[in-house]
């Protein structure tokens, strides 16, 4: 048994009283858990499960199943600005999915972390900076994970970029490509110096909003590109594409 720091990432219901909850958690990684009378009209879960929440959870680790149970959950703090406007909403799903399917790759916790400090920054953003914080989570979580893109060196030859050139970003390849790499790598898209400078900026926690609407979302796609060429499954990823889709940027309610 060990009590842990813990986010909710996805709940479903499991037959007539329970539920079924994937928590990225500060000991164990990220785990699915049984939650056994979480249904039941004034159970020991109460309302503290409700999706993006953080608390304490005290878990019965079986060390020969995937499907953890889960003793209790005591929520410590609920974000009820993720719920406010679409776009938060959208954004804290593709994250929470990004976190799941890490899952395999997590070292114990810091898909925990950085989803505690992505979803903290997301719930209070304005429209206008829903997609850079949440890209910014993002790349965090794969630099956590040892799979963050190569920006200032070529990812394939190695060769020092110029920090004022365009060049080519190739997902397959790892980053950012030199000319003459480029060149060998069919579909590698065109990344202008300004917009390789804010990837640094964000990289390295910094804020950086930027300048318009159109510019964000070639942002948000090069993070799914990136991030779907390096995940072990290879599967799309279905919520950060929906969020995509629906401009990741709706107004707040």
């Amino acid at each position: 048994m060990i009590r842990t720091d813990a986010i909710v990432l996805h709940a479903f219901d499991y037959r007539e009283t329970s539920r079924i909850v994937r928590l990225a958690t500060r000991e164990a990684g990220v785990v699915s858990v049984i939650a056994r009378g979480a249904k039941r009209t004034g159970g020991k879960f109460g309302q503290g499960m409700d999706l993006f929440t953080s608390g304490a959870a005290q878990i019965v680790l079986h060390p020969t199943r995937d499907l953890h149970t889960l003793g209790s959950f005591d929520a410590t703090r609920a974000r009820p600005g993720l719920a406010a406007s679409l776009a938060r909403f959208g954004a804290a799903a593709a994250l929470s999915e990004l976190g799941m399917r890490c899952a395999p790759e997590d070292g114990g916790g810091a898909i925990h972390d950085v989803l505690v400090a992505g979803f903290d920054a997301v719930s209070v953003a304005e429209a206008h900076e829903v997609i850079p914080r949440t890209v910014t989570a993002a790349w965090h979580l794969a630099e956590a994970l040892g799979f963050a893109p190569t920006l200032e060196h070529c990812a394939a030859c190695h060769e020092a970029l110029d920090t004022e050139e365009s060049v080519r970003f190739a997902p397959r390849a790892g980053g950012a490509l030199c000319a003459r790499c480029a060149a060998l790598a069919p579909g590698a898209r065109a990344l202008p110096a300004d917009a390789r400078a804010m990837l640094l900026a964000w990289a390295a926690g910094e804020e950086g909003i930027p300048a318009d609407a159109k510019v964000a979302r070639a942002h948000q796609r090069l993070v799914r590109e990136f991030l779907e060429e390096h995940l072990a499954d290879g599967k799309p990823l279905r919520a950060w594409r929906d969020w995509e889709m629906n401009g990741g940027h709706a107004e707040s309610r």
